[in-house]
Formats: C-alpha cells, structure tokens, sequence
C-alpha cells in the first residue's frame, strides 16, 4: 500500500477482507463466499454513504451470484454521470477478478475492450493476484472502477464523447 494517498489506504482498511476461497462451482463453500462478499460490499457501502460518497448501487442479477448488475455514477463539473454496471463472476474466481462492464461507454475510450469492459491490466490485475483470495467484489469496485471513473469520465465529457442527460434531452428537443 506505500505509494497510495491516504484516503485510498483509508477506505481500503475498512473494507472487510475476504476468508473464503472458493468460485461458482465450489457449492457450499461458494455460498460461505458470497455471504463474506455481501458483508463487504455492505460495509464499503455504509463507509461510502457516511463520507458522503455514495458512489454505485450493485446487486446479485442471479440466485447463484455469478451475475451482477447495478448503476454507478460520477460527478463531473457538478454535473452527474450515470452508467450501468454489469459482470460475470469468472469461473475461476477469487483468482481471477471480474471484468466491470459500463456498456454505454463501448468504444468511446482506448482504455475499454468490446463489450464495455473496462480496462484494468496494467495496474489493478497485480494487485488483484497479489492479494487473492483477500479481495473481492467491494475491492475490485474500489480499487478498479472508482479510479477507472475517475480518470476518463472527465476526459470523455471534455472532449464531448459523453453527455449529461440534461444536456442531451435538450439538444434532442430543439
């Protein structure tokens, strides 16, 4: 964690760490992982809504838990940005992380791959392998998505790729 801000290294401490290794086709102990999950994505959450950061809203899309949807959102220029959320828990999960996908952004930046996956090789995916099976879900939306968003969404509203809502409705109207 040397070399990260001390807010990053803040939020990380109070994220729950995760106990169970196991993926989708581990039965009982996958069911013992995703209840570790849910405890953390609750307490990232609580944290985010306390600090006044309430950032994203997830949710298991199947009973199984290997599908999630949600929204998230990221305020630029006072202005909110709102995307939904989508991934596939891999099968080989907690050692591989899930791909975060943000399907209304597909190819509108280099640091995306088809689908609307957002990149995260270069500095997310060692860090990932480096602390499995101790992160999960809470962490890769903290440590992947949350700078992902910050590093493109002004870049992509100041050169025009992406609009405000607001903004689109009405320039569709006149």
């Amino acid at each position: 964690m040397e070399g990260w801000d001390p807010s990053t290294k803040s939020t990380l401490t109070q994220i729950p760490l995760l106990t169970t290794k196991a993926g989708p086709r581990d039965g009982a102990a996958w069911t013992q992982r995703l209840k570790e999950e849910y405890k953390a994505l609750i307490a990232y959450t609580q944290m985010n809504k306390s600090n006044d950061n309430d950032w994203f809203r997830i949710s298991a899309a199947n009973p199984e838990g290997t599908r999630w949807t949600g929204n998230c959102w990221y305020v630029h220029n006072l202005l909110k940005y709102e995307f939904d959320l989508q991934f596939d828990i891999p099968v080989t999960y907690p050692s591989t992380a899930p791909e975060l996908e943000l399907p209304q952004l597909d190819g509108k930046t280099q640091k995306m791959y088809r689908g609307g996956k957002i990149c995260l090789t270069v500095h997310f995916k060692p860090l990932w392998a480096k602390n499995c099976p101790r992160f999960g879900i809470a962490h890769a939306l903290c440590l992947g998505l949350a700078p992902w968003l910050a590093a493109e969404i002004p870049i992509l509203v100041d050169s025009g790729m992406i609009k405000h809502k607001d903004d689109a409705a009405s320039s569709a109207e006149s």
